[in-house]
């Protein structure tokens, strides 16, 4: 139910948004609007507001179908207008107002991107501290020299001034911009024991993936934030409880290995599937101040394509956090950039997409959208916020594409209008809409299968 909610929530607001950027600029600019709809299909509610701009009697409609909206302009080209009407057609506006009225739906969901962002900042949210774990065998954090506790104070790309690292969530987003962008990040570390602060470079132009997912951050080797290697909840029946395993217990070493935190005693769980590895090991816990020895045999599971190991129990305590918070000026103006970064990556995914170079399977449907919204929705407000900037920030980049049925196809045809000094024909209008359906049609269905593959495959 919380799902369903949620969903409903974010598309109502995320389209009235959108659509209300459309009539306001609209009303402003002298066009009569003849229909502001949320969803389409079977009317349920209409109404007309008593107090009007004159010139306007808009009706405002909620439809059976929420997966969208729209708004309807008095137009020469969908119908008869009266003489006397004729200077409150949207095709008889002048070039600048037509664009203007256009372009105001995805600019309305940046802007509230650019809001939600900013309210999460004055709102505060409790994120890890950016204190490292142990990195990834092999990965370009381990070549780079990072170990278990080193805390990032500042970050940066190569070439420009580092800046200061809040959490790890921040650290996590500069990694991903620079892996995806192939852009190398410095970074000023300390350690927890007490030692000099020290830089390190992470290489990440080195780094090749075509999606931004968990694999991708196993090939940085920044997986999660640093925490114990405790044991926690023991489901029944599995390897952890045939062992003799309890919550609670802190693991100092599997064989004749210190183990050192809860990624090294994960990344050990599940290396234990392959070939070559022991399948069971000598562990030494810690459990009330008494120094244990369990033999340990964890299960071998698929994951994927791949074979790794399972123990059936919860490896690593929570950890460190602190609340973020900035103030009111700082709080706006970290919300309008992160919604430019965010914008420029979308951007840049879609654009490697189309030539290639990062998989469909980025492209995500209704149904994960859904399920994100419960998701982020139960964490709380801060990250169901987060959750509602991200979608709008794409619904408006989306909106922007040049492709014909949508608002940045429209913007293309006044570009050529301005350009040449004529429109565009009907005849070429129709082929091109015809097209851009097409293409549209093609990436919603990419989507839904995406979305199936996630959920139930």
């Amino acid at each position: 139910m919380l799902t369903i909610v949620a969903f409903i929530v974010a598309l109502g607001l995320l389209i009235a948004v959108h659509e209300y950027g459309h009539y306001r600029v609209a009303v402003a600019c002298g066009v009569k609007v003849l229909r502001f709809s949320l969803g389409f299909g079977t009317t349920l509610f209409s109404w007309r507001p008593r107090r009007q701009r004159p010139g306007q009697d808009t009706e405002f409609v909620i439809g059976a179908f929420p997966l969208g909206g729209y708004v309807k302009m008095l137009d020469e080209r969908e119908g008869p207008v009266a003489p006397e009407e004729r200077h409150l057609a949207f095709n008889t506006q002048p070039l600048r107002a037509r664009t203007a009225i256009v372009a105001a739906g995805p600019i309305a969901n940046l802007l509230l991107a650019v809001l939600l962002y900013a309210c999460v900042n004055w709102y505060g949210v409790e994120e890890p501290k950016p204190i490292l774990a142990s990195p990834v065998a092999g990965s370009v954090a381990e070549r780079a020299g990072l170990r278990a506790g080193d805390e990032v104070k500042r970050a940066g790309f190569e070439g420009e001034p580092l800046q200061g690292v809040r959490s790890f969530e921040d650290l996590r987003w500069l990694l991903t911009r620079g892996a995806l962008d192939g852009r190398d990040v410095r970074l000023q570390l300390a350690s927890r024991s007490g030692g000099g602060g020290r830089e390190a470079l992470l290489a990440l132009s080195q780094v090749h993936s075509a999606d931004a997912d968990a694999r991708l951050f196993r090939k940085i080797g920044i997986m999660a934030p640093w925490t114990p290697p405790l044991i926690g909840e023991v489901m029944a029946g599995g390897a952890a409880s045939r062992a003799g395993l309890h919550k609670g217990d802190l693991v100092l070493a599997i064989g004749q290995q210190p183990v050192v935190d809860g990624q090294q005693l994960r990344e050990k769980i599940r290396s234990s599937a392959k070939p070559g590895q022991p399948a069971g090991e000598t562990w030494r816990v810690r459990r009330g101040g008494q120094a244990l020895e369990l033999a340990v045999t964890p299960d071998v599971v698929q994951d994927g394509e791949l074979r790794v190991g399972r123990i059936g129990a919860y490896v690593g305590a929570p950890p460190e956090f602190l609340t973020v918070r900035y103030g009111p000026v700082d709080g706006l103006w970290k919300g309008a950039q992160r919604t430019w970064e965010v914008s420029l990556l979308t951007l840049r995914m879609m654009g490697r997409m189309v030539i290639g170079q990062a998989s469909l399977k980025n492209l995500s449907g209704p149904l994960t959208i859904a399920d994100y919204a419960g998701k982020s929705a139960s964490l709380g407000l801060a990250q169901y916020l987060v959750f509602l900037a991200l979608i709008s920030v794409s619904l408006g980049v989306l909106n922007l594409l040049p492709l014909p049925v949508l608002d940045g196809g429209h913007l293309m045809y006044y570009l050529w209008e301005a350009v040449t000094g004529k429109s565009i024909s009907e005849a070429w209008m129709e082929r091109l809409q015809r097209g851009g359906v097409a293409v549209l049609l093609v990436m919603m269905s990419i989507a839904l299968f995406n979305d199936v593959t996630r959920l139930f495959g």
